[in-house]
Formats: C-alpha cells, structure tokens, sequence
C-alpha cells in the first residue's frame, strides 16, 4: 500500500518538474512582478495614511493576481479605482 503511494508520489514529482522547468521564466516574472507590488504597496499604503488620505489596496487574491499578471500599471489601476472613490 505504501509503496504504491511513493511510486505514485515521485511520478507526480516528476511531472511537476518537468512542467516547472517548462514554465519556471513565466513563474518567475509572475513572483517577482507580485513581490515588488506588494512591497510598493506597503510603502504607498504607509505614506498616503501618514498625509491623511484614506487611500489602501489590500492584500487578498485581487491584488495578488492584479499584480502578478499586470505587474506596476496593475498596481496603479488598483489606487487609481481608490481615488476615484474618493471623489
């Protein structure tokens, strides 16, 4: 019983990696494009709440693939929607 569950294990290993390898340049840029986002995010949610602006993206699933797929400009539709709230 067990070993059927290893054998089945490492060929789901096997294929995981090959399809990673395939695709590792497309994960990459998505992760890479999210990181930096939410990290500029943090930072513009920190200084629009210092001025007084009731302006902040969250962090949930939206924004996590707003910012993987469209990276900075998926950033700027996100607070550019928020301002427009405040209008």
């Amino acid at each position: 019983m067990y070993g059927i569950a290893a054998i089945t294990s490492v060929c789901i290993l096997v294929i995981l990696i090959g399809v990673l390898k395939k695709n590792a340049e497309v994960l990459l840029n998505f992760a890479a494009r999210t990181v930096v986002c939410f990290l500029c995010s943090h930072f513009l949610n920190s200084f629009f709440l210092a001025r007084g602006l009731d302006v902040a993206v969250g962090i949930n699933l939206i924004s996590f693939l707003t910012y993987g797929t469209l990276g900075i400009s998926g950033m700027a539709a996100l607070y550019g929607i928020l301002f427009l709230q405040l209008l």
